[in-house]
C-alpha cells in the first residue's frame, strides 16, 4: 500500500477481478471489477462505466469466512448489519487489501477526530480563563 504521504485523495490504491455473490433466489457469483481507493470499494460490472459504491464510513469490517484451494471468501458487513459476500482467488489476496484500507481509513478518521475534541477542549479552555491581574486593574 502507497504511503499516505504521496497518496492524493481518491488514488487508486488497486484494480482487479472480484466476485460478489447476488442477492437473488439462486444467489450466483458474478465477476466485478473491483477499484479500491482510501475511502471506498467501487464495483463496475462488465464493460459498464456506472459503478456501484461501497464508501468505508457505511462499512463496519471485514470477515473472513473461508478458505478453499481455489478461492478465499469473504464477508463485508455495513454499519446497518448488511451483509455482502464476496470471493476472491487466494492469490489475489483482495480480502486483505480491503481490510488494510478500511483500518487506515477508520484510523485516519479516529486522529481526525482526536484532534478535532483537542482543539475545541483547547478553545474552551481558553475562553474560561479567569482574567489576570493586569486585565481586572483595566476592567471598570
Amino acid at each position: 500500500m502507497a504511503s499516505k504521504l504521496t497518496m492524493t485523495p481518491g488514488e487508486i490504491l488497486r484494480e482487479g477481478e472480484l466476485e460478489k455473490r447476488s442477492d437473488s433466489l439462486f444467489q450466483l457469483w458474478k465477476k466485478k471489477r473491483g477499484v479500491l481507493t482510501d475511502d471506498s470499494l467501487r464495483l463496475f460490472s462488465g464493460t459498464s462505466e456506472r459503478a456501484k459504491e461501497l464508501r468505508f464510513h457505511s462499512i463496519l469490517k471485514v470477515d473472513c469466512v473461508e478458505h478453499t484451494r481455489k478461492y478465499v471468501y469473504f464477508t463485508i458487513v455495513t454499519t446497518d448489519f448488511k451483509e455482502i459476500d464476496f470471493r476472491c482467488t487466494g492469490e489475489s489476496c483482495w480480502n486483505a487489501s480491503i481490510t488494510l484500507a478500511l483500518i487506515d481509513y477508520q484510523n485516519r478518521r479516529a486522529v481526525e477526530g482526536f484532534r478535532r475534541h483537542r482543539f475545541q477542549r483547547a478553545a474552551s479552555e481558553a475562553e474560561e480563563e479567569p482574567e489576570s491581574p493586569e486585565q481586572r486593574a483595566l476592567s471598570p
